[in-house]
């Protein structure tokens, strides 16, 4: 059990929809080699209530819309941002959810933006770090930026498999470092395209932690600040203020010396809870519960992490499940 009720913002489902597209494109492992893990929000409610999580925030995890449809991603898009509506209806206590949008695709990516978000009432979006080899700094994804930035709106960055997996993944499954890796090729395309100078309404939870980037940020904030990478370079405080003011997960950060990377580069205000369940199956969740207490948190940073910071992003489920206070 949590020493605080929780919010875990990184909670994934698996519509039936979602579930009957991986099949039709002939999936039955993910990622090279990931089992596609059962979900239902019975036994997602029943492990909550078992760890002291009082409220998920729903999202489909890689990999996603593209990958699986193609140009029929738009229509799977809807499918599934319809259930999660569902889901949020039936379960209002329990469940908020996050948009999956067709990226690349721009003008359909927006449509299903205003939808999801206007009319289904959904709580962000969630967007992989790499759509068909489109990095977040991409220029091609600057319209939806923009789109999101407007809204501020809080996006759920996760990572998915980047496009030459096959060729260096080493025959292992992506989650295991490949994962990491594509979330700080996204950080460090947002940094060094210079997206975000105009665009600072957006909330951003980057997973796992944010990748490497807390291990590696002296090094990319650095040779960033240089000419060596030409006209993108960006200057040293700059960058260090940007990666502070976006948010980072816990799911898969479960040692003193990962928080202790993490907290160099960002305050306790802008660390959230998650557990990444079911793709991280009941006994995993188990173990990072267990293991919550000998992270380096003090009794007001564990409630912070644990809802309060998720609070402010996500008020209508803290509201709903009882951690609005």
């Amino acid at each position: 059990m949590l020493p605080a009720q929780a919010i875990d913002v990184h909670a994934h489902f698996l519509p039936p929809v979602y579930r009957e597209a991986l099949r039709s494109a002939g999936l039955t492992l993910l990622d090279g080699g990931m089992p596609i893990p059962d979900w239902s929000p019975e036994a997602a409610i029943a492990l909550m209530d078992e760890m002291g999580i009082a409220g998920a925030m729903l999202s489909v995890s890689s990999p996603f819309a593209v990958s699986l449809a193609g140009e029929g991603a738009e229509k799977l898009c809807r499918s599934v941002n319809d259930y999660a509506a569902e889901m949020k209806a039936k379960y209002p206590t329990r469940f908020g959810a996050l948009a999956m949008l067709p990226v690349p695709f721009i003008d359909q990516s927006i449509a299903e933006l205003t939808r999801a978000l206007d009319k289904l009432g959904l709580d962000g979006v969630a967007l992989p770090t790499n759509a068909a080899g489109l990095y977040l700094g991409s220029e091609q994804l600057a319209p939806l930026l923009d789109a999101l930035d407007e809204r501020g709106a809080v996006v759920f960055v996760h990572p998915t498999s980047p496009c030459c997996f096959e060729a260096f993944g080493l025959q292992l499954p992506a989650p295991m470092i490949e994962f990491p890796f594509d979330s700080t090729r996204t950080i460090v395309s947002l940094l060094y395209s210079r997206a975000l100078e105009r665009r600072k309404r957006i909330r951003f939870i980057f997973t796992h932690g944010g990748g490497t980037v807390p291990f590696l940020a002296s090094r990319i904030t650095r040779i960033g600040g240089t000419p060596l990478i030409g006209n993108r370079a960006l200057p040293l405080p700059q960058a260090i203020e940007w990666l502070a003011r976006w948010h980072y997960d816990l799911a898969s950060v479960n040692t003193p010396a990962q928080v202790m990377a993490l907290r160099e580069i960002a305050p306790v205000s802008q660390i959230v809870y998650g557990t990444d369940f079911p793709f991280s199956p009941a006994f995993g969740v188990r173990l990072a519960v267990a293991e919550f207490p000998k992270l380096p948190f003090n009794d007001a940073e564990h409630k912070a992490v644990l809802h309060g910071n998720a609070a402010r992003l996500f008020p209508e489920l803290a509201r709903q499940c009882g951690c609005a206070g």
